[in-house]
């Protein structure tokens, strides 16, 4: 079963910002490239932060209301630090959380979500910037076409990997949603290959209707 890494998904090349670059070349950055956020990198090419529309955006909030009538803000000694800040290496949220290019979508999922990051730098394994995969690009193996999926649970998982005859399962694929039909001799088996289903790229859900003829794992003996 082959699993999309993350150095196939990732943008490249990456747009990048030095961390001298100036508050207003930084506006333009992201405006001419159309993106959020930009990695900050040092003189070898290492990210070492990154500015997003957020980190920019403090300097508008941190000011005072020219009306009047906003109170003055009360700014954390870091928030401050950010709004007044002019250059990449100020105003960037660090360190980095970076990502390898061998990464799977799921070790790149579970960073972004346990870290409530949007975005991940790519790096080698000299930590030089490769490129940067975002939640967009992890949310694009979902994109797989119905009939890709259900060829690689059939030839890749089923046939392959638990040599189970082309006859003993049934795969239907809709929107990757996934419903198996068939049967197999020991009750264990189901839940490997609902599991193994689950880990494909694309999958969505997975739903069982499967028979078996030995209950092998400790429950009541049920003939398929």
């Amino acid at each position: 079963m082959h699993h999309r890494t993350v150095g196939e998904l990732m943008t490249r090349p990456v747009v990048q910002a030095p961390r001298e670059m100036p508050f207003k070349e930084l506006v333009g950055l992201l405006t001419e490239n159309d993106v959020t956020a930009v990695p900050v990198v040092d003189g070898s090419g290492r990210p070492i932060g990154l500015v997003s529309e957020a980190d920019l955006l403090r300097k508008s909030a941190g000011q005072t209301d020219p009306s009047g009538l906003l109170p003055v803000p009360r700014l954390e000694a870091w928030e401050r630090a950010k709004a007044e800040g002019a250059r990449a290496d100020a105003l960037m949220s660090a360190p980095a959380v970076c990502a390898r290019p061998e990464w799977t979508v799921v070790e790149a999922a579970r960073v972004m979500s346990d870290r409530n990051i949007r975005r991940l730098p790519v790096v080698d394994e000299t930590d030089k910037l490769l490129g940067i995969i975002t939640r967009g690009d992890l949310l694009r193996v979902f994109l797989r076409h119905d009939d890709a999926i259900r060829d690689e649970i059939e030839r890749d998982l089923l046939r392959r990997t638990l040599r189970l005859a082309p006859s003993a399962m049934t795969v239907d694929v809709r929107e990757g949603e996934v419903t198996l039909n068939g049967s197999v001799e020991a009750r264990s088996l189901i839940p490997v290959i609902v599991r193994l289903c689950r880990s494909v790229d694309g999958v969505v859900s997975v739903t069982e209707h499967i028979a078996y003829g030995t209950d092998d794992t400790g429950g009541a003996a049920t003939a398929a």
